[in-house]
């Protein structure tokens, strides 16, 4: 419990989580009143386009929009590591508890719990968006159903991505190429293996494969189901946690 007590004194006295919590509000909020701005609009190649605000379609992309958050999710965790090396208090934290173990497990569950406020946070503001603009536009979704599962899905997969976040920043434990790696990979690399034939295939098992199936973002790729994509991230966040466990263990402080 002391351990858990000092990981939440520090990040209850940066404004970085908050700072972090308020973008990733925003950034839900952001997403949803784009969409919803765009619902209806068949403007697309092929007639394609963002479902209309009375459909059950927009209810189902709109639950999505707090997975989008999973990026800040990940720069959450990878901070909360690596700031003990950053600002050299790693040294002074192992001396104090000598178990390193308990001192990474006491951030997993630290920022895990961080992860679900802003899990909370982006679910409050897509579900205020969608609803009080969708309201205003013909029609708010329905709250309930599929819907429902899908909106608290998303939210399961930025607490999973935190404690990811975690595990990469035990790995690699310089803030900026933790925090700049986990964007490339997020933002190029994925990407760039689901829209090659080559390896297409293989996206449906890395995290954003996983995620896609989790939420239902399919995005014309051929996925999992909905719980392995689940099971498949959890296992990814816990192979990250048992890795930054390890190696904080078994490396030396530096």
């Amino acid at each position: 419990m002391d351990l858990l007590r000092a990981e939440w004194t520090k990040l209850l006295t940066t404004k970085v989580g908050y700072w972090l919590v308020a973008a990733g509000a925003l950034m839900a909020a952001g997403f949803t009143a784009l969409f919803t701005a765009f619902a209806g609009d068949q403007g697309g190649p092929q007639g394609q386009g963002i479902p209309a605000v009375v459909t059950e379609a927009y209810g189902a992309l709109v639950a999505t929009v707090p997975a989008q958050v999973v990026v800040i999710a990940v720069v959450l965790g990878v901070i909360g590591t690596t700031q003990e090396y950053r600002h050299r208090t790693a040294t002074p934290t192992f001396l104090v508890t000598p178990r390193r173990g308990r001192v990474v497990v006491a951030k997993l569950v630290a920022y895990a719990v961080a992860g679900l406020v802003l899990a909370l946070a982006a679910v409050a503001a897509t579900v205020l968006v969608a609803t009080v603009y969708g309201g205003a536009r013909g029609g708010a979704p329905d709250w309930t159903g599929d819907t429902l599962s899908t909106l608290l899905r998303s939210g399961l997969a930025v607490v999973v991505y935190a404690v990811i976040g975690v595990g990469v920043g035990a790995l690699v434990r310089n803030q900026v190429g933790a925090v700049v790696g986990s964007l490339v990979y997020l933002f190029v690399v994925e990407p760039i293996v689901a829209s090659v034939p080559a390896t297409a295939d293989a996206y449906r098992w890395l995290p954003g494969g996983a995620l896609a199936a989790l939420t239902g973002d399919g995005r014309g790729t051929d996925l999992l189901g909905t719980w392995q994509g689940g099971v498949l991230l959890l296992g990814y966040g816990l192979l990250a946690a048992v890795l930054g466990t390890v190696l904080a263990v078994r490396r030396d402080v530096v």
